[in-house]
């Protein structure tokens, strides 16, 4: 891998992060069309790096709201704020529970082909179709259209899903979206073998951040209108590309 294939993967990254069309199931795609044969380990590895890059972008997107959210919570201010990490961190469990026990499987599904992609591709869009046409409008007339706070079993529930989303091309953004969406929340709430060098991870990096930050609001704003089912029918679409390819 160069840095110009790095280059391109940290844009896709950066892109598809904030989109519910799976980031990591389009990274596999970039490096079919690439070229790039990367053991399932570094595909993984560089994958990681990518990923840590959107994080911070989201950070510095949202710092208004993520310092009051830390302050809340090293203080233990037992607020909602507070209250709201702890159901973060809950979430976060399934996933942490999957990479710690499941890593060698989970690996495996990284550069070994797009047909995994495209099946998990189809599934996001039926997950988001479902999510569309299936949400529940008498509670959302009852509770308002920005739905109800997150609950305890919520992010539990959201958490399960998204280490089932660990699989590249069942999107993480989509999971968590599509499953708080038909659990009622706020959609404010729930929107948020070839070795690769240094300077190929930092140049993908470094993409991934910028176009990260510029890629996060717009989601968010997607997010709020509640249009998701076009992303459906671009999963379908691609997922099916996929397969015969």
């Amino acid at each position: 891998m160069d840095c110009i294939d790095a280059l391109v993967l940290g844009i896709v990254q950066g892109l598809a992060e904030y989109l519910p069309i799976s980031s990591s199931g389009h990274l596999e795609i970039c490096r079919e069309i690439l070229g790039l044969r990367l053991a399932g380990a570094d595909a993984l590895e560089f994958d990681i790096v990518l990923h840590v890059a959107t994080v911070l972008s989201t950070i510095v997107v949202l710092w208004s709201e993520f310092v009051p959210l830390c302050k809340s919570f090293f203080t233990i201010a037992r607020d909602d704020k507070f209250f709201y990490v702890c159901k973060i961190l809950l979430s976060c469990i399934p996933v942490a529970v999957v990479g710690l026990l499941f890593k060698d499987f989970v690996e495996q599904f990284f550069g070994g082909g797009l047909l995994v992609v495209g099946i998990c591709l189809l599934v996001t869009a039926c997950l988001l179709s479902f999510a569309y046409f299936f949400r529940n409008p008498d509670r959302e007339k009852r509770e308002g259209i920005r739905g109800h706070d997150i609950s305890w079993t919520d992010a539990l529930i959201i958490g399960c899903a998204q280490a089932v989303a660990v699989l590249p091309g069942l999107s993480r953004s989509g999971t968590t979206i599509a499953t708080g969406l038909l659990l009622g929340d706020k959609r404010d709430k729930i929107a948020v073998g070839e070795a690769i060098g240094m300077w190929p991870l930092l140049v993908g990096f470094i993409a991934s951040f910028v176009v990260g930050c510029a890629a996060c609001k717009w989601m968010i704003s997607i997010v709020k209108k509640g249009k998701l089912v076009w992303f459906a029918v671009y999963c379908l679409i691609v997922g099916v590309l996929c397969i015969v390819w």
